[in-house]
């Protein structure tokens, strides 16, 4: 018998660590987004199927956590220690928030994609 990446088992923490890195989850070398936070049909290395994979919203969901864990705190901290003028926290917290929403968007969803690919859980039954 024959065994395909498919049939082969999956490694948890390797997939989350090749999602930070908007990996294949399988080979860990072709890329497993077509785009920004597009998931790829295949992967262009070892033709893996990603494109069944549906991680609808909770990439934002934990974006969002992680985005506010970050700037609320700091915020209030900077607030407490040294309070500056409100145009500088109008300037500087929503580009920061912005930012950080950019970087982390796609890795989390790339995590997330990566899990689900792990867990064997398919996006396209209905």
């Amino acid at each position: 018998m024959t065994y395909t990446a498919s049939d082969s088992k999956r490694p948890m923490l390797r997939s989350l660590f090749r999602g930070l890195l908007r990996r294949c989850p399988s080979c860990g070398i072709g890329k497993s987004f077509k785009g920004y936070v597009k998931v790829a049909d295949s992967c262009s290395n070892c033709g893996e199927a990603l494109g069944h994979i549906r991680a609808d919203d909770i990439p934002p969901y934990f974006t969002i956590l992680i985005v506010g864990h970050i700037v609320v705190p700091s915020i209030l901290y900077l607030e407490q220690t040294a309070p500056p003028e409100f145009w500088v926290h109008m300037a500087v917290w929503p580009a920061l928030t912005l930012l950080l929403t950019l970087i982390f968007l796609p890795r989390v969803k790339g995590v997330v994609v990566n899990l689900l690919w792990a867990l064997r859980i398919r996006g396209d039954e209905t």
